[in-house]
């Protein structure tokens, strides 16, 4: 299960960020997870729940914030519909996934002096 590499990769961002901003407490972790990201949101939150433990996130709770897969044409830059063909409806064109695959540390909430 991929989700506990994932956690610990968020914690040690986490720790960063306070060493950075030297604060005192981790309040809140948001996270958004891409729909075609692979990761199983309730895996995560159950990683997260086991590995915070003894950690400056031991107390923090995990939001997470899902993002949708948007698809774009590489040569126009047209927003393709849902579920539709892999072309560009204007031009004809190959299209690339622009959002959807990410998992992103979003936003800390930190305790600082």
């Amino acid at each position: 299960m991929h989700e506990y590499s994932i956690v610990q990769a968020l914690v040690n961002q986490v720790e960063e960020q306070v060493r950075r901003h030297q604060a005192r407490a981790v309040h809140a972790v948001c996270v958004q997870v891409g729909a075609l990201s692979g990761v199983d949101v309730g895996l995560l939150k159950t990683a997260y729940d086991l590995f915070r433990e003894d950690t400056i996130c031991a107390r923090a709770e995990l939001k997470v914030e899902p993002v949708e897969a948007r698809w774009e044409c590489r040569a126009c830059r047209a927003e393709l519909a849902p579920g539709g063909p892999l072309t560009c409806d204007r031009c004809g064109g190959a299209v690339r996934l622009a959002q959807g695959d990410e998992i992103v540390l979003a936003k800390l909430e930190l305790e600082v002096a």
